[in-house]
């Protein structure tokens, strides 16, 4: 089904955090299920477990969550008597015209039907939502389900995900190898346990660091065919961290006088201009241009931006809200090397790569495998079929360069974080990880290409392409820096909890 998987900043549902409270006493993290609330409660940016019970009842109903409730219960007697499919009209009711022209209705019936099965009985658990977003258990199977923002709220992206529980490949029946670099938590080694267990994964990286040290702890295998074993050195791709190395090399040309933060972006483009020319680049940076993104996303090369996208990039979204944009951060990318002189891959390698010695990463032109930049050390992305086998998806590379392009390691991503303010002079460095937009939904806001937690402590991006999920984390007041690497799609977010559980309870 077409739509990214991303990930949710959104507000878990409530019985799910009460769940998760017991079951947190019950391993003896907390002693009394009081406490354990009101670490969660904490965790979730809100200062008690009653501010969190009112914020959800406040912000319960979820535009998303509603749409796919009706695709599982209209879609759960597919192939049994009497079942009748939905007719276009039907479905144009819950599905949005690009996820249509993506997907067109008797493809769409078909590839639902075949998981009708998975969609009768069971318990359907809601393990986030936000009025746009929602992203639930079912049967072995996790959905994403992501709606539009105006009125009906028609679903432009929905994805089904087998999990742990759907593995029977016997390529992985044997114990995931571990390696390790330098000293991480004591519970980074259960972590990754548990999420190889629960998510259904080949491989994993988990890595980390603060001013005094970084660690790197890998569990899988870059390779199931090979049999080859995964270790801190191999490459992944980093989708939507891409991002940040977008908008640091702005903010290094900011800092430089070549950019200006609130000049119309249009005013340094050259190849290619925007709709609008009232958009600025503080806009682009914070998502709230409301540039249109494309709905092809991968290629044998990186195409050249002006012939994909075409010289004039229409901006049909909202202006001034929330509304993350692939599109946006592109034209970020073009402004970066229109005015450098320089493709964006090397202008990139210039403004942040090269000072951050970031030597384990890249832009490769073509996709890994056929590209000799990334070589035998990229890892292979997996998909996983609903028989539980993991099988590997074709190689190919995001067309947009400055989105998703970059290959790299755990190791060379903690260094980002850790040193990306180095680049900025300190006002401008505090001012990237400030929000500069109301709440979104959900809460969160958005800094200068960040992503920032309604409790205003923690600065994330992340994102996922069809060869794996990659989220870099940092704590705002001291830098502290965990990343989360896996080859197949599959939302992190119960592993990004349990790293910042880490944080706080380190024994």
């Amino acid at each position: 089904m077409p739509g990214g998987s991303r990930s949710l900043p959104g507000r878990p549902h409530l019985r799910h955090l009460k769940l998760e409270a017991k079951r947190r006493v019950a391993a003896g993290e907390f002693p009394s299920l009081h406490e354990a609330q009101a670490a969660i409660a904490w965790e979730h940016g809100l200062p008690s477990w009653a501010a969190l019970k009112r914020q959800i009842s406040e912000n319960q109903d979820s535009h998303a969550l509603d749409q796919l409730r009706w695709v599982i219960s209209r879609f759960a007697g597919a192939g049994q008597p009497g079942w009748t499919a939905p007719a276009e009209d039907e479905l144009r009711e819950h599905f949005g015209d690009r996820f249509l022209s993506a997907l067109p209705p008797p493809a769409l019936v078909q590839t639902i039907s075949t998981v009708a099965a998975d969609l009768r009985d069971g318990e359907l658990v809601v393990l986030g939502q936000t009025p746009l977003q929602a992203y639930v258990e079912l049967n072995g199977m996790r959905y994403i389900a992501v709606a539009e923002a105006e009125p009906p709220h028609c679903l432009e992206g929905l994805r089904g995900l087998p999990i742990g529980s759907r593995v029977g490949d016997p390529r992985v029946a044997g114990p995931a190898p571990v390696r390790t670099q330098g000293e991480g938590p004591a519970q980074a080694a259960d972590i990754a346990e548990q999420a190889f267990a629960e998510l259904g994964l080949t491989a994993l990286v988990l890595a980390g660091g603060d001013s005094r040290h970084t660690w790197v702890l890998t569990r899988g295998w870059a390779d199931l065919d090979r049999g080859e074993a995964l270790d801190p050195g191999h490459r992944f791709p980093v989708p939507g961290v891409t991002a940040l190395v977008t908008a640091t090399a702005v903010l290094a040309l900011v800092a430089d006088g070549t950019i200006g933060l609130d000049r119309p972006a249009n005013d340094h483009l050259r190849t290619i201009r925007l709709a609008d020319d009232t958009i600025t680049v503080r806009e682009l940076l914070s998502h709230a241009a409301g540039v249109d993104s494309p709905t092809e996303m991968y290629a044998d090369a990186v195409p050249d931006l002006a012939e994909f996208l075409g010289p004039v990039i229409a901006c049909s979204g909202p202006r001034g809200a929330v509304h993350p944009s692939n599109g946006g951060v592109a034209v970020l990318g073009q402004l970066v090397a229109d005015v450098t002189g320089l493709p964006y891959a090397r202008a990139a390698a210039r403004l942040v790569l090269d000072p951050l010695k970031l030597t384990d990463s890249s832009f490769p032109a073509r996709a890994p495998g056929i590209s000799p930049e990334n070589g035998p050390r990229a890892v292979t992305g997996y998909h996983l079929t609903l028989d539980g086998r993991f099988e590997p998806v074709p190689a190919r590379i995001p067309t947009l360069q400055a989105v998703g392009g970059l290959w790299s390691t755990g190791a060379d991503l903690v260094r980002l974080g850790l040193g990306r303010s180095s680049l900025l002079p300190g006002a401008l460095a505090h001012e990237a990880l400030t929000p500069q937009t109301g709440p979104g939904p959900g809460g969160a806001r958005v800094g200068l290409g960040w992503l920032i937690t309604p409790r205003g402590d923690i600065a994330t991006h992340a994102g996922a392409n069809v060869d794996g999920t990659a989220a870099l984390t940092t704590r705002i007041r001291d830098q502290r820096t965990h990343v989360v690497l896996t080859s197949r799609m599959i939302p992190v977010n119960s592993i990004e909890t349990r790293l910042l559980r880490a944080w706080t309870n380190p024994s």
